[in-house]
């Protein structure tokens, strides 16, 4: 024994057969217009009592779009939440073509993904050991790939980009003088000052002078204008190339025939090998004047007297050990800068990340490089 009657919306026909399942006829568009009355009907329809299957009736359905679509989706899953049966019946080859355009068969709203499983420690260590090895490997394949390339700039000279050149020192030694004249006079003023307060109990102010000469040249001017420039220009050198690695202009240059390296990173290296000892030289300039304006006005020395003092404990080693310090950190800030960026793989973020790394590894490796010059002097003498 059938039964047929109306609901809302007057699109849908209804009829319940003897087993308890329900017939759903739909009539007309299954479109954007038309789909929301739909759901609501439908959902009228299964709270009056969910069936143990629901057949729809695709026979008068005269179009049909993605929005129509998502109204069996949404009869589907109420169905299959309640364990029903759910079935299509009479569909046209265009309403056939819609629902596979649309995955309807693949399409699940609760369809868990299967989690991956944790690493325990011991992989998480093997696959930190093994990026680690894979990084030292690619580190010193570009060294030598840099090495080869200075050798080839030096014997032919020619071959240096010298405009480029130019512009990098510009950006890297002169553009970067004032921050670095700032930073070392205000750290020769606070060597000076927190150093005065222990000297002055014993009558020792005119020491502050050779304290802060022999502190900043020897050691404070080098490594803070590697850590300056290493924040402005190894940075800017990672973002630089990442970038062209990200645009594949790098590759360009490859087919082009052009070596990357050799085109890339021999005007950086070259520009700040040759600018941060000099800007070091500034560094302990300014870090002495900062340290005079308070030997002068706090202590009651005359410049004559400072500058006396600081000549004669400075020597001539003192500054050409600066100078060779600056030159050693400035390759190893122009090597990781570069390095950092030829590795960029990926979009935009990757290039972030990337001049993140390069001064976090420029710093470490200035440090470091300070240390090792540090006990070579002690034994050298």
């Amino acid at each position: 024994m059938k039964n047929r009657k109306n609901m809302l919306p007057s699109s849908f026909q209804v009829e319940r057969r003897d087993d308890g399942g329900v017939i759903l006829a739909i009539q007309g568009r299954m479109d954007a217009d038309r789909a929301g009355d739909m759901i609501r009907g439908a959902r009228a329809l299964l709270a009056q009592g969910v069936p143990p299957s629901l057949t729809v009736d695709l026979g008068e359905v005269s179009y049909m779009d993605d929005f129509g679509s998502l109204v069996l989706l949404e009869l589907r899953e109420e169905m299959e939440s309640s364990k029903g049966g759910f079935y299509l019946k009479n569909a046209s080859e265009n309403i056939q073509r819609v629902l596979t355009v649309f995955q309807f068969d693949k399409a699940r709203r609760d369809v868990v993904l299967a989690k991956k499983p944790k690493p325990n420690v011991f992989e998480r260590l093997g696959g930190a050991a093994i990026d680690q090895a894979n990084d030292m490997r690619y580190m010193v394949s570009f060294l030598g790939s840099v090495c080869l390339a200075l050798v080839h700039v030096i014997l032919q000279p020619r071959s240096l980009r010298r405009e480029e050149t130019l512009l990098t020192m510009q950006k890297t030694g002169f553009d970067a003088l004032p921050i670095v004249g700032l930073i070392s006079m205000l750290l020769g003023m606070i060597l000076a000052f927190m150093s005065s307060v222990q000297l002055k109990q014993f009558g020792a102010d005119i020491y502050v002078a050779s304290l802060v000469a022999v502190a900043m040249v020897r050691e404070l001017g080098p490594v803070m204008t590697a850590i300056i420039v290493a924040g402005r220009s190894g940075s800017a050198f990672a973002a630089e190339i990442g970038t062209m690695k990200v645009s594949e202009e790098v590759d360009a240059l490859f087919t082009m025939g052009f070596d990357p390296t050799r085109f890339l990173v021999m005007p950086k290296l070259i520009a700040a090998t040759v600018m941060v000892p000099l800007l070091t030289m500034f560094s302990d300039l300014f870090s002495i004047a900062g340290g005079m304006l308070v030997g002068v006005f706090m202590l009651d020395l005359t410049p004559s007297a400072y500058m006396n003092e600081t000549i004669r404990f400075l020597e001539l080693r003192d500054i050409v050990w600066s100078f060779v310090k600056s030159g050693v950190f400035a390759m190893l800030i122009v090597w990781v800068g570069c390095l950092r960026g030829f590795q960029v793989r990926g979009g935009a973020d990757s290039v972030g990340q990337a001049a993140t790394s390069a001064v976090v590894s420029s710093l470490f490796l200035i440090i470091l490089a300070d240390s090792i010059f540090a006990v070579i002097r002690v034994y050298w003498g």
